[in-house]
């Protein structure tokens, strides 16, 4: 697939692996021209089944990904009353669920900062990375007399728990890189510099992996939102499904021979599973 359509947003793809860098200067803000484009990007990411992991990151060194232009909400049609069975906002819903649910396991590589629709955006990723000292997550929307309306209200909560999820969103303050971690809506953060090569080797780290069981293995997961009998069940199918596949059998007899389930190999398990995947 052709990648090289997107004014700004540089795509490249090493392997099984895309990084796309957003650069939409000053401040990485959600214009319509780049809603677009991450409308189409995360579709024709979807559609690429050569591809295994996606990472999203930005060209600003200071801002990752910003809010939604606020003159654009401001040109919303507001000349009829609200109705609860409008999906206001089903585009940009999309381009948010589009990251969560395709078959790639999607990164957040948030180096600078976050905030309004940018933060939506990150959170429906299957993880996020951050860096001291300058990833900081702003919900500004309350402040300005509205709210999260692209999946803030209801993603939050489920990440970082209700009550400081209400901190977050009617404080409108900074959250910090150190206790959006603890928090959980950060995965880990580091020093500066070192950001991009953790990144890097966890992400061709899992495409080196067997492809169907990267994928399944993040349905089984996501299937822990439904009732635990309902996630039992869909992960022993799943599970019926990869002990039938060639790589599956594959990498479990690679696995005995080259030290698995002996004292020294399982000492080294890490490094046991890096060269499963044809890593050093």
């Amino acid at each position: 697939m052709a990648y090289d359509i997107y004014k700004l947003i540089k795509v490249e793809i090493r392997g099984k692996v895309a990084y796309a860098t957003i650069d939409n200067p000053p401040v990485n803000l959600i214009t319509a021209e780049l809603m677009g484009e991450l409308t189409r990007l995360s579709a024709q990411l979807e559609a690429d089944e050569d591809l295994l992991v996606v990472v999203l990151r930005s060209a600003n060194p200071d801002f990752f990904l910003s809010h939604f232009d606020v003159n654009a909400i401001l040109q919303f049609p507001v000349d009829a009353p609200a109705r609860r069975e409008d999906y206001f906002n089903a585009f940009f819903h999309d381009v948010c669920e589009r990251f969560r649910l395709m078959n790639k396991v999607t990164i957040a590589q948030l180096e600078g900062r976050v905030g309004g629709g940018g933060s939506e955006l990150s959170m429906s990723c299957d993880m996020c990375f951050g860096v001291r000292g300058k990833t900081f997550v702003n919900q500004m929307e309350v402040a300005l007399g509205i709210l999260p309306g692209g999946t803030g209200t209801q993603r939050l909560p489920r990440l970082i728990g209700r009550n400081r999820a209400v901190e977050v969103i009617l404080g409108g303050a900074d959250l910090d890189a150190d206790t959006a971690e603890r928090w959980g809506y950060l995965n880990r953060t580091f020093g500066p510099g070192q950001i991009g090569p953790y990144v890097e080797w966890l992400a061709h780290r899992i495409a080196s992996f067997p492809a169907e069981a990267v994928r399944l293995a993040k349905q089984a997961i996501d299937s822990a939102d439904k009732p635990i009998a309902d996630g039992f069940r869909d992960e022993s199918y799943l599970f019926q499904q990869l002990i039938r596949t060639e790589g599956g059998r594959r990498n479990m007899r690679k696995f005995l021979e080259i030290g698995g389930q002996t004292r020294d190999g399982e000492l080294r398990i890490q490094e046991l599973n890096g060269l499963l995947g044809g890593l050093d």
